[in-house]
């Protein structure tokens, strides 16, 4: 009896210690899982884009070209940097028909035929999301032409204007290689003289607006 007594006091004992040193060992709580970006923006891209185009007076109407450029994701970060070309064919444009007397009329057309820019941009990346602000060289090419069908008369000028352009926009990756993006963007050139017939004529500050929506293609 005394022995199965001494026996049971020993395993309770044992079982008491084995317990105490399971309490004693420490948690230790996993590692968490390594974050990996699934989206990149950096590298080269090319595109196609097109909209529309209003200056504050009459002046308006479409426009369609290309863009190439190039972004740099800094490691680690979501600040999306890059330098983007664009340019574009236009009919952003407002004509005036007078009466120069005697019932011969004569009519005035204000044409952008094409214009285009050289911009820094910058963003802040969402994933496949990127808004970005831009601004840089802006230039375009402007047509000044007069008509008076009743006395066989038509001429014109044509001068290249060049200023700054400023904007942003917001691009999405609906697939790792392509992306689709909207834009607005202001525009101001500076002035040029326009010859029309010996007539000389300044054309002072030429300002307008354009909203462009476009595809970019990204080069990995």
């Amino acid at each position: 009896m005394k022995r199965l007594l001494l026996a049971g006091v020993a395993l309770s004992v044992a079982t008491a210690a084995s317990a105490a040193d399971m309490q004693a060992r420490p948690y230790t709580k996993a590692p968490p899982a390594a974050v990996v970006a699934v989206y990149n923006w950096s590298g080269f891209y090319i595109g196609a884009m097109g909209g529309y185009g209003w200056d504050s007076g009459n002046s308006s109407g479409g426009f369609g070209g290309g863009t190439v450029g190039y972004n740099w994701q800094l490691p680690g970060s979501q600040f999306v940097f890059g330098i983007e070309v664009d340019a574009a064919g236009a009919s952003i444009k407002d004509s005036l028909t007078a009466d120069i007397g005697g019932g011969v009329l004569a009519t005035e057309e204000l044409k952008i035929n094409s214009f285009g820019s050289v911009t820094g941009r910058a963003g802040f990346a969402m994933d496949a999301a990127l808004i970005y602000a831009k601004g840089g060289f802006a230039w375009a090419n402007r047509k000044d032409s007069v008509s008076v069908p009743a006395l066989g008369v038509a001429i014109s000028d044509s001068q290249s204007h060049t200023g700054f352009t400023i904007g942003g926009g917001l691009e999405y990756l609906f697939t790792p290689n392509w992306s689709a993006k909207g834009e607005y963007m202001y525009t101001s050139l500076g002035s040029k003289t326009y010859n029309l017939g010996g007539d000389l004529f300044d054309s002072g500050t030429i300002d307008f607006h354009t909203i462009k929506v476009g595809v970019n293609y990204h080069f990995r």
